[in-house]
């Protein structure tokens, strides 16, 4: 198995520190608002890779954190006049919701930063003791980032350099510009707890070095989580790791790709910015899945109409594949177990494709090969179509696909058309012919009225396609 490894920037062979056995944690979400697509994206990447491993035969312990007390926590909790622990239990609550839909398995461990405030300042402690720390006069606690040889080396960053183009505000407590806060003096009327410098709270960076020390050890296999973490916030958990345990951190970084909304950045400001549960309102969630499981992990994702339209006609080949035989329920616990009458062909490819750094476009491309097969089974050999049918389900089942029952995903979707196919293909034609005849204005008149039932239209040199994207409200 090769996996990427962002901290050697090539894919290396994959070895556990205990064989038979991996330990994975990956930075969880900071719970003041809806988790948006950018999370999901996290989510299903870490799933399926979590998947994948235990379908190999690992025993996984996956270890996904909750950032729980944090300065924009503060702010929301004051704006929405209620409690700390009332906003992110609220938070973590519709988190939960969010990720079953999306079939998300939920970790085996879920730590929260405000369970371990004593773990975080003895660590602090170790690093203060050791040199690599110092408290102000302020009451805050910073790292001296110049202090730990290896500092930049996740990023590829020279000090020098971070230090020149440095945004840092301005603060006379500091050592350096570029040390950073491990613990921060309580203002008044602040959520606080007791420690050696007055009270206060953790620095966000220092919570994951704390989690996953205690979750897993000085020492784990791999520690993933979404594009924007890379810097600065696992560059220093690494150097505060390092520095306080005396040992290498982790063996293998990863990383998702972002999510761009029709080829732009997903930000508030633009307008283009989707809270999951937002997008479930207008889209079957295993469609929302398919589109984050169809680009390889540390590919980015377009998030668009025809993006989704797409994700729904493949998943919909699938589906028409497996219906009209007899399927027994979700195959997902038994994923591991290889049905005895399937030779292994699509297996072997499979198993090539996810070796080859979880890569599961190819994936994919094997269980349409398969479906094909099964297609071609139900009309010329239908004694094999069963077994082909459990296989492809089984296979689905390591990227958590495939496993709604067949006629009840296939309705939804047809459901959902406020036209039949082939009245939406008379509109179209009698558009084309609007156009031959140059009555411009009827034929914008046709696009604009499937438009505003959400059917689009994308006009090529091959012809006009359609999409359907679901109206708001």
């Amino acid at each position: 198995m090769q996996i990427y490894n962002t901290l050697t920037r090539r894919k290396e062979a994959f070895t556990p520190i205990e064989p038979g056995r991996v330990r994975m944690y990956v930075c969880g979400m900071t719970v003041y608002d809806y988790c948006h697509l950018g999370h999901a994206r996290v989510m299903v990447a870490f799933d399926v890779i979590t998947r994948y491993l235990r379908y190999r035969g690992y025993d996984v312990t996956y270890v996904r954190n909750v950032t729980d007390i944090d300065d924009k926590i503060l702010r929301r909790a004051d704006e929405n006049g209620e409690t700390i622990s009332s906003l992110t239990e609220r938070m973590i609550a519709a988190m939960h919701e969010d990720e079953a839909r999306l079939s998300v398995l939920p970790p085996d461990q879920e730590p929260r930063a405000t369970r371990h405030i004593d773990d975080i300042i003895a660590m602090i402690e170790t690093l203060i003791t050791k040199g690599y720390a110092y408290a102000a006069d302020n009451g805050d606690v910073y790292y001296r980032v110049r202090k730990f040889e290896g500092y930049g080396k996740l990023n590829n960053r020279d000090l020098d350099e971070m230090r020149s183009g440095a945004r840092v505000e301005v603060d006379e407590h500091k050592e350096d510009p570029l040390d950073f806060v491990l613990w921060k003096a309580a203002k008044p009327g602040e959520a606080s707890w007791p420690s050696p410098w007055g009270e206060g709270r953790p620095g966000w960076h220092i919570e994951c070095s704390a989690m996953s020390r205690c979750c897993l050890g000085d020492t784990f296999d791999i520690h993933g989580g979404g594009p924007d973490l890379t810097f600065p916030h696992h560059e220093n958990e690494i150097a505060q790791s390092e520095a306080a345990n005396g040992k290498p951190f982790v063996n293998t970084w990863m990383h998702a790709g972002a999510v761009r909304v029709n080829h732009e950045k997903m930000s508030k400001s633009l307008g283009n910015f989707f809270t999951i549960r937002e997008v479930l309102e207008h889209h079957d969630p295993e469609v929302v899945r398919y589109l984050l499981v169809a680009s390889h992990y540390r590919s980015a994702i377009n998030y668009a109409p025809e993006s989704l339209a797409d994700a729904r006609k493949s998943l919909e080949r699938f589906y028409n594949s497996l219906e009209g035989l007899s399927l027994e329920g979700p195959v997902l616990k038994d994923v591991a177990v290889k049905a005895d009458e399937v030779d292994g062909r699509f297996e072997a490819r499979f198993v090539a494709a996810m070796d080859d750094d979880f890569n599961t476009p190819e994936a994919l491309s094997v269980l349409f090969d398969l479906a094909r097969e099964l297609n071609r089974a139900k009309k010329e050999s239908p004694e094999q179509a069963p077994t082909l049918a459990a296989e492809l389900r089984r296979l689905g089942a390591v990227l958590g696909l495939l496993q709604q029952d067949p006629a009840t995903f296939l309705k939804a979707g047809a459901s959902e058309l406020p036209l039949s196919e082939e009245e939406i293909q008379e509109r179209i034609d009698a558009r084309a012919a609007a156009k031959k005849a140059k009555d411009f204005a009827a034929a914008d008149a046709i696009r604009d009225e499937l438009a505003a039932l959400g059917i689009i239209l994308k006009d090529s040199r091959e012809g006009t396609t359609w999409v359907f994207e679901r109206p708001e409200g």
